[in-house]
Order: structure tokens, then sequence, then C-alpha cells
């Protein structure tokens, strides 16, 4: 029998999803292999969804692919990752990939509610609710792994460490990490010999470090700061704590926009190269007495801290882009504040010393406690990586050893060429005989 295409259409409400969904249970009953799909509509977020799908063409491609291929079948993936609309694609992948798939948020503030509801109603199991408390938060992780993983996705390592430590009885055959200081602490696990399974740091990926950590990050920052506050940039003295991928982007969004840009660096070569990039380079105390915005990009603790605090201007605005809420330490700074007020959305005043100091989004994340995270158009390339990698985890596990790994370079060639070309780029091809010339050692000066 050749394959069929059955619509349902009709108006919102008039039971579109429920007849899909019997007519699914009754071919199933029959053993007819088929794919149930749909377009995303009928409530804000899966509004949302849709309009991110129209920015992720690869992971898009990627899923069809998987539609036919199904090759994670019979799998259960466990995921803590940012509850948006762009996770939302890849986890719909996940499951058209035939993965059963729990999420929660690794980040209290960054779920988006109307995303989750839409994800609960197709069959993705969510623990995530915007602005839960911390033992909300880790009862979500654990209620993730209640469902016996066989791989996870983690955006800071939250679950590996739970599958290390409380949680050590369950079993998986491989990780994915999406972030720089995920990867650091897995890195950490591995020379300290108490990696238990494979990690894929995702991260690592060319296509997804150079564009999702650069681009993504330094747009969705700077966004942030300019949501929370309306302040005009331009003229502005903005320091940026880290002059990594995500640092590079946000100093460069920043100086794009008219300010003036300081860098704090321990790293000299990374300073060197930002002193060549035109940014001024200073130690942290100097940079914190000139500092009208404050973002930090390094993934370590109390890089802002009392001696910072106490030099800073009255007025300075303090925002957070690295992954956990310690860079800034606002234990500290409420301590001795004699008073703290929440002045607008996201912003909260701190009277320090008989000055004012301003924390944007408690902290945590700028990018996505206060904007909507990175451009769906980037993350396409980063969660095309995160389904690519449990595929490859599925595929070669047997052959793997506790240790952090890179996807093949075929990988990101792949999926950077699919970029390319949706985005109306061409590639040069090279000819016989150059790349004959360029695998020669013969050659020389003629």
């Amino acid at each position: 029998m050749p394959p069929k295409f059955i619509s349902f259409e009709g108006i919102d409400g008039s039971g579109k999803s429920t007849q899909m969904k019997l007519f699914s249970d009754r071919l199933n009953e029959h053993g007819i292999e088929h794919l149930l799909s749909r377009e995303p509509g009928g409530s804000k977020g899966a509004e949302e969804i849709n309009w991110a799908t129209r920015q992720m063409q690869v992971l898009e491609e990627i899923s069809n692919e998987f539609a036919l291929s199904k090759p994670l079948a019979g799998l259960n993936i466990g995921a803590c990752m940012h509850v948006t609309k762009e996770t939302a694609n890849l986890m719909m992948t996940l499951k058209t990939a035939g993965a059963k798939v729990a999420l929660c948020a690794s980040n209290p503030l960054s779920t988006n509610d109307s995303v989750a509801a839409y994800l609960a109603e197709n069959d993705i199991e969510v623990h995530a609710i915007r602005g839960v408390s911390n033992d909300e938060f880790f009862k979500h992780l654990n209620l993730v792994l209640d469902t016996n993983p066989d791989i996870t996705m983690d955006d800071g390592a939250d679950l590996v460490t739970l599958l290390h430590t409380d949680r050590s009885d369950i079993s998986v055959l491989g990780s994915m990490e999406e972030t720089t200081t995920g990867v650091i602490r897995l890195k950490s696990m591995e020379k300290n010999d108490k990696l238990r399974f494979p990690v894929v740091a995702v991260n690592d990926s060319d296509t997804k470090h150079l564009f999702d950590n650069r681009f993504g990050t330094g747009q969705s920052s700077m966004d942030g700061v300019v949501r929370a506050t309306d302040m005009l940039i331009a003229g502005l003295n903005v320091v940026v704590f880290g002059f990594g991928d995500c640092g590079k982007g946000v100093a460069e969004r920043a100086y794009g926009m008219g300010a003036k840009v300081t860098v704090v660096e321990p790293d000299s070569v990374r300073a060197l190269e930002a002193l060549m990039h035109g940014y001024e380079v200073k130690n942290s105390l100097e940079a914190s007495k000139i500092a009208d915005v404050i973002i930090t990009v390094t993934g370590n603790k109390h890089v802002l801290d009392t001696q910072h605090f106490d030099v800073m201007k009255s007025g300075v605005v303090l925002a957070n882009a690295g992954h956990f809420d310690v860079e800034i330490n606002l234990v500290e700074l409420k301590n001795q504040s004699s008073e703290v007020n929440r002045v607008r959305d996201h912003v909260e005043s701190y009277m320090y010393k008989e000055k004012e100091i301003l924390v944007l989004g408690e902290g945590r994340l700028v990018n996505l406690t206060v904007a909507t995270g990175h451009p769906a158009s980037v993350m396409d390339m980063s969660f095309a990586n995160q389904a690519l990698a449990a595929e490859w985890i599925k595929e070669n596990y047997k052959n793997l050893e506790s240790k952090v790994y890179t996807l093949p370079k075929s990988v990101d060639q792949k999926i950077a060429a699919t970029k390319l070309k949706l985005m109306g780029g061409q590639l040069e091809i090279l000819s016989d005989d150059q790349l004959n010339y360029l695998d020669s050692w013969e050659f020389g000066t003629s």
C-alpha cells in the first residue's frame, strides 16, 4: 500500500488534537507504523514554538531524518535545560526520533511557562515552573531522574552531578553538556577519575561555541540589560568580566551599541587579544571604579566581591551572563546593605554604604531571566549538535570510556554546511589539484 497523508482540519477548540490522538492509538493497536505530526497553534506556547521553528531549519531537517530512521527508539532521555521555545523544538525532535523525553529547567528563572504547558500537552514529561524555590528546583531534577533515563542532557551539569552523588544507583549510557561551565565541571571529574560514564561536550563543537556562545550570548545579554533598565548604552562605561567566547560576544555587542568597553581577564593571551580589539584592559578593582554597567561572564565565583563594591560608583548596574548565580557575591552585598528594594521588574536596589548598587535578574542569567534567551537561529546549530550527539551516544556507547568527548569534525561540517546553504551562502569547492597540493609536502618555492 502506498503511503498516505491524512490531514485533520477544523477551527481552534474543535477537537482536532483529540481525534488525531484517538486515530493514532487505533493505528498502534493494529501495528500500523505512522508519524503523528501537527503544526503548533492554538495557544501562546504553541505559537512561540512555531515562531522559533521558522528559524531552526537545520534541526528541522534532522527531525525529518529522525522521523524515518527512529534512531532513539525505546530510549528514555532526561534533559535539564532552559525551558524555552527553542528547547521545545529539540524535545520534539527527540520524541520524533522515538525517545520518551522528560524535561526539567536548568535555572529557576529561565522557564517559559506557556512553552512548558505545550510540551506537557504533547507527551513530553515536564517538571518546570518559572520562579520555583531551590527545593522545588532540585525536586524537579530528581523527578526527571525517576524516569530512569538512558541518556541525559545537561545545561550546567546538575543532572550529572546528581548521578554521581545522591542518584548514583542509576546507570546511563552517556550524557551531553551544553555549557562552558558544565564542561569545566565534567573535565574536573574526568581528571580526578570521578566520571562514571561518557559525556559529549556539545559546547566544544565549533558550530556551538563559535556561534551560540559568541553571537547568541552577546546579543541576548545586552538585550537583557536594555530590557531591564531602558538605559542608552551609547557613551556608557561597560565592563565585561571574562573574555572567552561568551565574553567576546558581550564586548562586541556593547561596543557596537556605542559603549566604552573595558575587559577584565586573568589569561594573558585573552587579555592581549581584548586590547588588540581596541578595548581597555584593566584589573577588576580599577575597572570597577569606572563602570556604569558590569557584566560577568567568567564561570567563576565571586569575581565581584566586597572589595569591588567598595570602589563602585553609586548607580552602577550589575548583571551576570554566566550560568550560575555565584559570580556576584550577593550574600555579602545583601549583608552589608542597609536596604534592599525591588525598584522595577528584574531590578533590585542595594543601599551599600551610602551608595546604590543595582542588580539585574537576581544575579542569574540576565539573557534568560530578563530577556528571552538566545535567538532561535543560533540555537538551531546548538540543538542540532544535541540531537546528533544523542544519536552518536546510542551508536557508540559500547566503545566509549568514561571521558569527556567532542563530536566528530564531520558533524560540525555537516551542520555548518547546512546552515550556510539555508542562509544563502555558497561554499567554495577546491579542485583535485588544489586538494593534492594541500596534502603534499613536495611543493615549495618555484
